[in-house]
């Protein structure tokens, strides 16, 4: 399988990476120029191709041959990077190729995530101040995947808690709705939140899926 990973240059994307060629896929990475660097350790076994994540000639370039594409959407700046992005995946992978995309919990696909007054308040503030320093635009990202669910493209979004860093745990559990007993303890190692995403590529039962997962060893995992 030849894979396209798409912001391979951070944490979450280096785990990808990592995860992809351990199953012994062919990998593309795409990161933007000044990150290139933090690919040193695998840069002779996956094909770089540096630029703007939401530059459609770079991402055409990237994902021509592929059969699976990952992408982490990233609400980066004021310039719609998470919509470019996404927009751009749609529109130039492979016809049947599996895409996956990774969000936070904040996106509800149909409306029926449940959410704690503490969790919306923390997401109205992280708004606000993204938008006052102009660093991050995380209503993008909401219209990101609100482009991806009109899509009738094979698509998956993997909604992801907080995250940690630490050895893997196995494959996380999800649910279709935050809000669910099951996702109580909102964290998911880091490592095993890339590791849904590439089993994505290859289990169709997650195709138009917006799963929500949290660690397989947390303690609602546990509990459920």
């Amino acid at each position: 399988m030849r894979v396209c990973v798409i912001g391979a240059s951070g944490k979450l994307g280096q785990y990808l990476v990592g995860h992809s060629l351990d199953r012994g896929y062919e990998v593309v990475g795409v990161c933007r120029e000044r990150s290139v660097g933090k690919l040193a350790a695998v840069a002779d076994r996956i094909t770089i191709v540096p630029g703007p994540t939401n530059d459609a000639g770079v991402i055409r370039e990237a994902v021509a041959g592929c059969d699976g594409v990952l992408t982490v959407l990233v609400p980066w700046g004021v310039q719609q990077y998470s919509s470019g992005t996404a927009q751009a995946v749609l529109d130039h992978a492979e016809p049947g190729a599996r895409l996956v995309f990774s969000c936070g919990w904040h996106i509800s696909r149909d409306g029926r995530d449940r959410y704690s007054w503490r969790f919306r308040t923390a997401l109205r503030l992280a708004t606000w101040a993204g938008r006052v320093v102009r660093a991050v635009e995380i209503d993008d990202q909401v219209e990101a995947c609100r482009r991806i669910f009109a899509s009738d493209r094979r698509w998956t979004v993997v909604r992801g808690s907080d995250l940690e860093e630490g050895e893997s745990q196995g494959l996380p559990v999800w649910s279709r709705h935050v809000g669910d007993p099951i996702l109580a303890s909102n964290l998911t190692r880091r490592t095993d939140f890339a590791l849904f995403m590439v089993h994505a590529l290859t289990d169709d039962t997650l195709v138009g899926e917006a799963p929500a997962i949290v660690g397989r060893l947390s303690p609602s995992a546990r509990a459920a």
